[in-house]
């Protein structure tokens, strides 16, 4: 398979074109618009530059880079493409109609993949004929550089479809985890309470932001707090994920969003991209001591890392995925210190299990219910490794 078309010029499909052309196929990018196209050629010539001045490239892989990259304004020049994935707006609308025309121009055995960060697979693929060639292969902002790719099949995705996509994007010299369609697969699914128990401890009081960014660095080791990592995402997206899986889960309470971040994306407060979010980004802004109390600190991570836990292990008793591939897509997608099973047996289930026990009595909510594979666990005295 040497074709690959690329729909969307934007960051994400730029992106993806960029990995795929650098892997040696020859891409096709398509946007509708042909000022996009001009902007993401501009910026893949600029790119590359860059990775040839740091010495991370050479001269001669870049030319092949650009020589094998194409963009178009016109769907029918994906007519000879072997896998076509789509990087555009998250509206299930736009992408089913998208679909449904592509298959009116490309050959029988052409992939057809979608990027969609949330939405169904099965709901893109009911536009096809064939729909057992859609599948999702979902990459992570910035394509070039973040490592774990999820693939989503359908369940009308036929298995070789399944397999041939894997063995393309590992062929890329990515990492791929194999996840079922269910909302926001795993990433953006288990992820939910690093953020949400975050600001629900902000606005019951107990601390700011910066106390329990301050916190979970300092005790979980992650690399970026919750609300620097929110701004640094862009809060409208954050919350319009949130939004997307709470809602197509039947509102879940574990995935309730919350009225802070709603009113940040209502006052345009997006975060790094709009100057302020969370934080203030304006040159010479001075950000806020924590408070360095320990037994605070210790609080704050036990309490969110026991929800993060709780959700990884609800989805592997789901069957969201097996457990290795839970715990890869947690450090390659988003950077976690540890996989979140490996993380579970190291803090012990029982202490995860008495932390979700007391918030369950005290707050009376679904939220805080522990899964009934760790109670199972608990009962049989396992571990997730052995």
């Amino acid at each position: 398979m040497k074709q690959i078309g690329i729909i969307g010029s934007g960051a994400m499909g730029a992106g993806i074109a960029q990995v795929a052309a650098t892997a040696g196929h020859n891409v096709t990018v398509y946007d509708n618009t042909q000022s996009a196209l001009d902007k993401a050629k501009t910026n893949l010539e600029n790119t590359l530059k860059k990775l040839v001045e740091k010495q991370k490239l050479t001269e001669e892989a870049a030319k092949g880079i650009l020589a094998r990259t194409n963009f178009a304004n016109e769907l029918n020049q994906f007519k000879d493409c072997g896998l076509i994935i789509e990087a555009i707006i998250e509206n299930i609308d736009v992408k089913q109609k998208l679909f449904s025309e592509l298959e009116t121009i490309v050959s029988d055995d052409c992939i057809l993949a979608s990027n969609t960060s949330s939405l169904s697979i099965a709901s893109i693929a009911s536009a096809c004929k064939k729909s057992e060639r859609v599948i999702g292969i979902h990459f992570f902002n910035p394509a070039p550089l973040m490592p774990l790719v999820e693939i989503i099949p359908a369940i009308t995705t036929d298995e070789k479809i399944t397999k041939e996509s894997k063995s393309i994007i590992d062929s890329w010299g990515k990492v791929t985890v194999l996840t079922k369609d269910t909302p926001g697969f795993i990433v953006n699914r288990v992820a939910r309470s690093y953020y949400g128990e975050s600001i629900r401890i902000y606005e019951e009081g107990m601390a700011d932001f910066v106390t329990i960014d301050w916190a979970m660095k300092t005790f979980g080791g992650f690399k970026m707090g919750p609300f620097e990592l929110m701004d640094f995402i862009g809060n409208d997206i954050n919350y319009k994920v949130t939004e997307s899986v709470w809602t197509q889960f039947f509102f879940e309470p574990r995935f309730k969003p919350s009225l802070t971040q709603k009113r940040l994306v209502e006052a345009r407060l997006f975060g790094r991209k709009s100057g302020r979010g969370y934080y203030n980004y304006a040159e010479g802004t001075v950000l806020p001591e924590p408070d360095k109390n320990e037994e605070l600190g210790k609080y704050i991570f036990n309490r969110v890392i026991s929800m993060l836990i709780n959700e990884a292990v609800d989805s592997l008793y789901l069957k969201l995925a097996s457990r290795d591939d839970l715990d890869l897509a947690m450090t390659k997608g988003v950077n976690y210190p540890k996989g979140l099973l490996k993380w579970a047996d190291e803090i012990g289930l029982q202490n995860i299990y008495n932390t979700l026990d007391v918030l369950y009595e005290l707050y009376n909510e679904e939220r805080y219910r522990p899964s009934i594979l760790m109670k199972m666990m608990l009962k049989d005295n396992k571990k997730f490794y052995e």
